[in-house]
């Protein structure tokens, strides 16, 4: 399986409480986005296979050059919209009460569809700003409309260029309550495309979004490749209680392992589907961080491989759960 990584993994980890963040020395403009791609690629090397990147605030028509001279062979594999990071759409881009606002919330991601298609690169919409903050704050049917109004725009753009528009929810943050905030809900936007005959829409996972929702890994991964819409993946882990985007593995382990064994057994990846990392190490080495990442998700993926898929079905197929431990930890050495 071929591998991605967003580069604000290597940013200066910004927080509410530390606004210069965690590592200054990286921020945008003593480092440009340029010299950020050549850390990662410098570090990394084939660990990667291509890089992530948000537009316009990451990469853009001004800056595209730079950064391809700095990938070398390294590929574009995805483009983010960056409306949350636009202070002018506080209060929503795509559901912004003010008609202008909101339409040029929906020219630059109809741009930034056009800029993923001309680089063949896939667009992410993770409408994190696109919700609320306080009951009685937001007409919530015509915030759906508009919602779906501004990603179906988007999505016929990806489709005329031949790319994918990949969903992704998250419960809370920047918007408290963001609309589009479970594996349900990104479901109900994509079928309200498919309805429009957008077929080109499918879902990005990212672990820690899922995990915050107590959304079990491996049941959404089969649920969604049963449908054929498991189209990318965002790497990682995290306490559940927060967006910690944490090296994969270092918590919710065994899930990751389940995960591991269900992209096995859906084929994850045989079709140009990749693992993409979104890391955000706040105080860790930046190199480091990613680099275990990939090196404990070859683990897992190693003893998901020595599972008894075989014996584990027949288990399944009994709900045994006994049997069923006892094959994984003989993967495991126990």
């Amino acid at each position: 399986m071929k591998t991605s990584l967003g580069i604000w993994a290597f940013g200066p980890m910004v927080t509410r409480f530390v606004p210069v963040g965690y590592q200054p020395k990286h921020g945008y403009e003593p480092e440009p986005v340029a010299e950020k791609v050549h850390r990662a690629v410098d570090g990394l090397g084939d660990l990667m296979d291509g890089y992530e990147f948000h537009y316009p605030n990451e990469l853009s028509e001004e800056n595209l050059d730079e950064v391809r001279s700095a990938l070398g062979d390294h590929d574009i594999y995805c483009i983010a919209g960056g409306l949350h990071l636009d202070p002018r759409f506080g209060r929503g881009g795509l559901v912004n009460p003010d008609p202008e606002l909101r339409g040029e919330a929906k020219r630059i991601l109809r741009d930034a569809a056009e800029f993923a298609g001309s680089l063949g690169a896939h667009l992410i919409v993770w409408p994190g700003g696109e919700g609320y903050n306080y009951p009685f704050q937001t007409p919530y049917a015509e915030s759906w409309g508009w919602l779906i109004e501004g990603l179906g725009e988007a999505a016929s753009i990806c489709g005329e260029r031949g790319v994918k528009l990949l969903l992704e929810h998250k419960n809370s943050e920047p918007a408290m309550k963001i609309l589009m905030r479970n594996i349900g809900m990104c479901l109900f936007v994509v079928h309200k495309l498919r309805d429009q005959g957008l077929e080109n829409v499918q879902i990005n996972m990212d672990w820690q979004h899922l995990i915050m929702n107590g959304e079990h890994l491996p049941e959404y991964a089969a649920l969604l490749a049963s449908e054929g819409l498991l189209g990318h993946q965002h790497a990682n882990s995290g306490w559940g209680t927060f967006d910690d985007d944490n090296m994969v593995g270092a918590t919710a382990f065994m899930e990751t392992l389940e995960l591991a064994l269900e992209f096995r057994r859906c084929g994850y990846g045989s079709n140009g589907e990749r693992l993409g990392f979104d890391l955000y190490p706040y105080t860790e080495d930046q190199v480091g961080a990613v680099r275990r990442s990939v090196l404990q998700w070859q683990f897992i993926d190693t003893v998901a491989g020595r599972i008894d898929d075989a014996a584990l079905r027949e288990a399944q197929q009994a709900k045994d759960a006994v049997r069923a431990y006892e094959i994984v930890y003989a993967a495991l050495g126990a």
